[in-house]
């Protein structure tokens, strides 16, 4: 999922003409794709707004970069941060499917890359698991995508029934996109298409890599990531909108507010005016006497011409960094707002500098009902990919019992008191108001092990 270029990587024209020759529409794509580019470029402080030309008062044109802090980054990142981490648990019903599973996202290092997916998934309103497997080595993987390369082929109100994914491959004949078709076939399960196309766009064969593979899935063998906000830009679209949408206006004005706090600094460093006479002088090639300077980088000293009067002048203006800092506060706090986080927590009064998600306060109820939302959101996708793991294992020998119900237990630690609840929990179970399998079930999704516990 690593960008390729300064613009990253798009979708080319060769795969979205075979997809149309196959029957597939790519108008969703072409509708969602100009806000996606958007958004991406918030994501990387490019564009317009941070790089700009401007004229002095003598006409001149000069180049300007705004400073940022890249807030709508720093956005997705908090809620990469707030919903997965390394302690998320998928859990089955059956506990042996739960040990695997467990067993087989770890070894992937799955969460660290998960929690990634969903930060480009919250900024650019999509992302996407999928299955990825290596028939003669008996292997699965599980790779990310981002709304740059996901293109749904069938959905409905339910969600996407169908998915295409494509990426940039390496292979020792040169640059491909490769292209994977996540369908249905006619017994009901889903198997995997692959496509590769060559620099020209033109379909290649590439040794070892199957035209098709049977999973024997009949669960989607991909999961589909979007925040819990509705995408009001374009109607009936497959794809999600980004978190931060309908807030490009406080994005542009936490940066307008920093980069205003950090020129009143450097506008408000004391000059210096130094008369003629305190300067050395030099010769130049052709015989003149010039003054020897401090250096060209220098813009602090200043040079009073034909004066010897007041030998040093120093000029150090008033600084209003204190209502500059108002200014970045408040946006700061409008910006949290507006993508679901809350007022309070982009806080630079008490830690000196924006919140990190470790201190988020508990009593944010605001706050709980966004992560809450987003979790019911994100555990479809989780589910489905779990699930799509287990089927592909066992079509390949793996013996799995049936997993039965699966669940994500989220890890909400850095957003309310875990310990206090567990400890809370186990009270109840010692005097009786909890059974020893619901504690289990509730904080380890191990309701067969809290049955052994209980019998010991």
């Amino acid at each position: 999922m690593d960008d390729l270029g300064q613009d990253g990587y798009w979708v080319p024209e060769a795969v979205r003409a075979y997809l149309r020759g196959a029957g597939y529409s790519t108008r969703p794509l072409e509708d969602m794709e100009p806000h996606i580019r958007e958004w991406d470029g918030w994501m990387r402080a490019q564009g317009e707004f941070y790089d700009y030309r401007d004229t002095d008062g003598f006409g001149r044109v000069y180049q300007v970069h705004r400073r940022t802090i890249m807030p709508a980054m720093r956005v997705c990142r908090e809620w990469g941060s707030l919903l997965l981490d390394e302690k998320t648990t998928v859990a089955c019903e059956a506990q042996e499917c739960t040990d695997w599973l467990g067993s087989f996202l770890s070894s992937m290092n799955f969460w660290g890359r998960a929690q990634e997916t969903v930060v480009r998934a919250f900024g650019l309103g999509t992302g996407a698991f999928a299955i990825w497997m290596d028939t003669a080595r008996k292997a699965i993987k599980i790779r990310h995508y981002d709304a740059r390369m996901v293109v749904p082929l069938t959905w409905d109100y339910e969600g996407i029934r169908e998915c295409a994914f494509v990426t940039r491959a390496f292979s020792k004949g040169g640059v491909l996109d490769q292209l994977q078709m996540h369908v249905i076939g006619d017994d009901g399960t889903y198997r995997i298409r692959t496509v590769c196309f060559d620099k020209d766009g033109r379909e290649v064969m590439v040794p070892g890599v199957a035209p098709e593979v049977n999973t024997g899935s009949a669960f989607p063998t991909f999961g589909i990531v979007r925040p819990a906000v509705p995408n009001t830009r374009v109607d009936f679209s497959p794809y999600g909108q980004s978190i931060f949408a309908d807030a490009i206006d406080a994005v542009q004005s936490v940066d307008l507010a920093y980069d205003a706090l950090i020129n009143e600094v450097d506008a408000g460093k004391m000059r210096v005016f130094l008369s003629d006479v305190m300067f050395d002088q030099e010769k130049t090639p052709d015989g003149k006497r010039v003054p020897i300077p401090f250096g060209k980088g220098d813009c602090t000293v200043f040079r009073k011409v034909m004066s010897t009067e007041d030998t040093i002048t120093e000029f150090a203006p008033a600084l209003r960094t204190e209502a500059q800092g108002k200014a970045f506060r408040l946006a700061l706090q409008v910006l949290g707002d507006l993508v679901g986080l809350g007022v309070d927590y982009f806080n630079t009064d008490d830690v000196g500098y924006v919140k990190t998600a470790t201190e988020v306060s508990s009593d944010n109820s605001a706050l709980m009902r966004n992560i809450r939302e987003n979790e019911n959101a994100l555990q479809g996708a989780l589910v489905d990919v779990s699930r799509a793991v287990m089927a592909c294992e066992r079509s390949m020998g793996v013996s799995l019992p049936d997993e039965g119900d699966v669940s994500v237990i989220y890890d909400d630690s850095i957003v309310q008191d875990t310990a206090s609840e567990k400890q809370q929990d186990m009270a109840e179970v010692a005097a009786g108001l909890m059974t020893r399998e619901e504690y289990r079930s509730r904080w380890y999704g191990d309701a067969a092990g809290g049955s052994g516990a209980a019998g010991a």
